[in-house]
């Protein structure tokens, strides 16, 4: 029901200001008005406000790929002071994947907090993706999360209010399931959709897994295919092929809790997720932070079905060329590499997998019991060769080992 008094007295003073006091960069009546005859100032809504959108169709970039790139990122942070209390035992210095602030000599807090847009069509799917996305930090940092504040940007005026409730009921159900209670959150109107979590747990200051500590010798296991970036660019363009897509979704919804539980079990030190900076620009970090040399191995990379394909037929977004401006100083592509496995690197991945530096001796053991757990892509990737400046090798074949 309209309020006309209400109406009235809004817009009229809008009418004389010469600007919308909603939205000043519209003139008053705004073409909605004109069009709609509804005033969204005056609290009125469009009565067949979308609920049945394709969320993917409303953004620029689709989830991780929509992250500042690196490059971008560390000009922006630069010269910003450092934390110099001593009870914080990892922050942002280190490009890891979550602060530690140290509670007692057995207790130490968890904290990291991740937003992105859509990356499938279906909300309620695309809340559970955020969450399994966002409480993926803890898990890298071998930390256990406990609680977690929703963090939402939704077009309110435009889109049914339905739609964001169950993005908020697939985060709330997905963290549910990780054992993470939902305290509350914020929000705000946005014209693009965003979503994620702030979330905390807690690691034992001695146990947790950091990117700085892989030693030459240790052998890289990644635990999800590659290639949600290629797959999401390519459903924008009507490109995508089905089953690489459900791959890929299933993948996206499923958390890393029972891959950092074998991980942590296995008594691992480093390890990261990879999400938006792509598996060269997260390897990158582990090489520089740890002074170390890496192989990859591009042929033992799993890669959900399609993606190599979609990838030659140069099906790349331009997210792949944001992270290659910053990871592939680090990259060196060996004689005879297709060059499409070095673009498979730099591809930004949505709730990817953990990657994890493990001592040689640990590793068969590590890998059974990924399986074991469920954890079936899990593979040995690469190795870490010898101590010196960052860099990552990308090879074909593995050698024997």
């Amino acid at each position: 029901m309209i309020e006309y008094e209400k109406r009235k007295r809004i817009m009229g003073r809008s009418i004389k200001l010469g600007h919308c006091i909603c939205n000043p960069k519209e003139p008053c009546p705004c073409d909605l008005f004109k069009q709609k005859n509804v005033c969204l100032c005056a609290g009125e809504r469009e009565e067949d406000a979308p609920e049945d959108v394709a969320l993917t169709t409303l953004v620029e970039n689709a989830g991780c790929a929509s992250k500042i790139s690196q490059v971008d990122l560390k000009r922006a942070l630069a010269g910003l002071p450092r934390v110099f209390d001593p009870r914080v035992l990892v922050s942002s210095d280190t490009c890891d994947d979550a602060g530690v602030y140290k509670l007692t000599p057995n207790t130490a807090l968890v904290q990291s907090v991740d937003v992105f847009t859509p990356v499938v069509d279906d909300p309620y799917a695309f809340g559970e993706i955020a969450a399994a996305n966002s409480v993926s930090d803890i898990y890298a940092m071998g930390g256990k999360p406990l609680t977690a504040l929703s963090i939402v940007a939704f077009p309110i005026e435009k889109l049914s209010p339905r739609i964001m409730n169950k993005m908020l009921q697939g985060g709330i159900d997905k963290l549910r399931e990780a054992g993470v209670a939902v305290l509350g959150g914020h929000s705000i109107k946005d014209r693009e959709i965003k979503f994620g979590f702030a979330v905390t747990g807690v690691v034992h200051p001695k146990k947790m897994t950091v990117n700085s500590k892989a030693k030459p010798g240790d052998l890289l296991i990644l635990t999800k295919p590659l290639g949600t970036g290629t797959l999401s660019f390519a459903r924008q363009i009507g490109r995508a092929p089905a089953k690489g897509l459900a791959e890929a979704e299933r993948s996206m919804r499923e958390l890393n809790r029972a891959a950092a539980e074998a991980m942590t079990a296995a008594g691992v030190t480093t390890a990261t997720d990879i999400t938006g900076f792509g598996l060269a620009g997260h390897l990158g970090e582990i090489a520089a932070q740890s002074g170390v040399e890496v192989e990859v191995y591009g042929q033992a990379i799993p890669v959900f079905t399609d993606v190599m394909d979609l990838i030659r037929e140069g099906v790349i977004s331009g997210a792949v060329e944001r992270n290659r401006e910053y990871a592939s100083a680090f990259v060196k592509r060996a004689k005879g590499v297709a060059e499409e496995f070095e673009t498979l690197l730099y591809d930004p991945q949505t709730s990817g997998g953990l990657l994890i530096a493990v001592r040689m001796s640990r590793a068969a053991a590590l890998l059974a019991k990924l399986h074991e757990k469920g954890v079936a892509s899990a593979a040995v990737i690469g190795r870490v060769t010898r101590k010196g400046p960052a860099k990552i090798i990308l090879k074909g074949k593995p050698p024997r080992i």
